[in-house]
């Protein structure tokens, strides 16, 4: 397709998360050195917000990518439209351990046992629960009590909390007081800038070997990019993609302004909605380092 009439090696603007592609935005870069600290704490909750589409399974696997696996047993779960015992199960089968046929007060042996073992290597786990907002408070309180187990003089779990602006107002419940005091850092993910936008797309690009003129994108272009998106990665991703597949389909080389409107019109015809993509409130001002546990 059109990765071959522009001699791109891969799809610049593929929708999965991957690190390979990490942008390094001034709010990305800052909530990747405060989630650097909170792993560096070894302890207590990290939590991570951002609306659908802003990069945070992204921001995490390239934090993930970084940590040495002869240090860290890392676990991720990313369904959580679950129950306290399902949880759990998730849990379990994340870090490998059966869960087959088990009662809920054998897989908590059997988890403290597991993580147990991996502190005696002189090893730690890390849990990554994707879409937290999912969870309801008893789930979180779930999480909270995984997070007492101890190995002489420190926690032998730590877990990142990952979701979508939500999961901070459950964080607020007064029900979840005594996990908010184990929250240790929190960032917060906002919509790129316009002159980010520019910068994202023109680094997904060199990622798979652009120039700079084939094609060759207009000022205008990157405007009406960032205009049409709200400065949300995934948006521009999908907007983007569509603008080279009919750019190649014409057998252009230009990418303009034009190009742009036409293929974010189409785009809202194919969702079944004639309004714009709304556009993103500013986030909370950058990460927030929150406390550090007693």
């Amino acid at each position: 397709m059109f990765e071959s009439y522009y001699g791109f090696t891969s799809a610049p603007f593929a929708l999965n998360p991957d690190p390979g592609f990490y942008f390094a935005s001034k709010g990305h870069s800052r909530a990747l050195s405060y989630l650097q600290y909170g792993v560096y704490q070894r302890e207590g909750f990290i939590v991570v917000t951002g609306e659908i589409g802003s990069g945070k399974t992204t921001l995490v696997r390239t934090l993930l990518q970084g940590l040495n696996p002869a240090d860290i047993v890392a676990a991720q779960i990313s369904n959580t439209q679950l129950d306290s015992n399902e949880l759990l199960h998730a849990i379990c089968q994340a870090f490998g351990i059966p869960v087959a046929g088990y009662t809920k007060s054998y897989l908590l042996g059997a988890l403290e046992n597991f993580l147990t073992s991996v502190a005696a290597q002189g090893r730690r786990a890390l849990l990554v629960v994707d879409e937290a907002q999912n969870l309801g408070l008893r789930e979180m309180e779930e999480l909270r009590m995984l997070s007492n187990y101890q190995f002489e003089d420190h926690a032998l779990l730590q877990s990142f909390l990952v979701g979508q602006p939500e999961l901070r107002q459950l964080l607020k419940s007064v029900a979840l007081e005594q996990l908010r005091q184990r929250i240790i850092a929190s960032c917060h993910l906002g919509p790129l800038s316009p002159a980010e936008v520019r910068s994202y797309v023109e680094h997904r690009l060199a990622q798979v070997g652009w120039k700079g003129d084939d094609p060759s994108v207009s000022d205008g272009a990157f405007v009406a990019i960032h205009r049409h998106s709200g400065g949300i990665p995934r948006r521009i991703n999908l907007l983007c993609t569509r603008v080279l597949l009919a750019t190649w389909l014409a057998e252009a080389r230009v990418i303009d302004e034009e190009a742009v409107e036409v293929a974010a019109d189409e785009m809202r015809s194919e969702t079944f909605t004639d309004e714009e993509p709304p556009t993103v409130g500013q986030a909370p001002a950058g990460p927030v380092l929150v406390k550090k546990l007693p």
